[in-house]
């Protein structure tokens, strides 16, 4: 009799320990969501930041003035052959300064002879050609600006930049190449186009020293002050 009682007892103690390691084991299998469910929260926040990647490249995108700081320097400079660029990219070497391009909204043509009629033909109407982009100026204290020497004057194309931005407090540095005849008038169209604006000692190349400047640009930058 006892020995049937003490079975019982023990199937009974055998069944409950089977049911308890049952039910340990659904316990593992119902954890197994909760790693999926991390691997989507991991996801979801890559996908947060991909705006903040694009605002970065925003604040860093080309052209300039997108990022400058009260002090800063700006090289402006309209250039048709290559030798007004040569100048500004010897002068964004030794200073650091940023580089605006102007560029026509509407080419001017590759041909020197027809470019000789558009320039004489501009000048004659007082034209404003159109300048296809656009900068921001108020981070900048300096601004050098380049053009080459076009039938005695400044390209129209800088009468419109000097029209559309106002240079008061800041300081400008001229430069330009030429063939010859220096700036002619232009620093004193300058002068009268900003008058608020300070006018450094201008700085005019010859098409043959353009290629070859980063003296003539060392000391002409020593003797302005503007030397790095």
């Amino acid at each position: 009799m006892k020995s049937r009682l003490l079975k019982k007892m023990f199937s009974a103690v055998l069944a409950g320990t089977a049911a308890f390691c049952l039910a340990a084991c659904s316990g593992g299998t119902e954890s197994e969501p909760a790693a999926s469910d991390q691997t989507e929260v991991n996801a979801d926040s890559q996908v947060a930041e991909e705006p903040a990647d694009a605002v970065t490249e925003e604040n860093t995108g080309d052209g300039a003035g997108s990022s400058e700081e009260d002090g800063g320097a700006l090289i402006v400079y309209f250039s048709w052959s290559g030798n007004t660029e040569a100048v500004a990219q010897e002068i964004q070497s030794q200073t650091g300064a940023d580089l605006f391009e102007i560029v026509p909204a509407e080419p001017y043509t590759d041909d020197y002879d027809e470019l000789l009629d558009i320039a004489q033909e501009e000048q004659s109407s007082n034209a404003r050609p159109a300048i296809a982009d656009t900068v921001e100026l108020s981070g900048y204290d300096t601004v050098y600006l380049g053009f080459p020497n076009w039938w005695g004057d400044m390209p129209m194309i800088i009468y419109t930049f000097l029209d559309e931005y106002d240079l008061s407090g800041k300081t400008i540095a001229p430069f330009n190449t030429s063939g010859g005849s220096g700036f002619s008038d232009s620093l004193d169209t300058i002068a009268e186009m900003e008058p608020d604006a300070e006018i450094t000692e201008g700085r005019s190349l010859g098409s043959s020293e353009a290629e070859d400047c980063s003296d003539t640009v060392s000391g002409w930058l020593g003797s302005i002050g503007l030397a790095e």
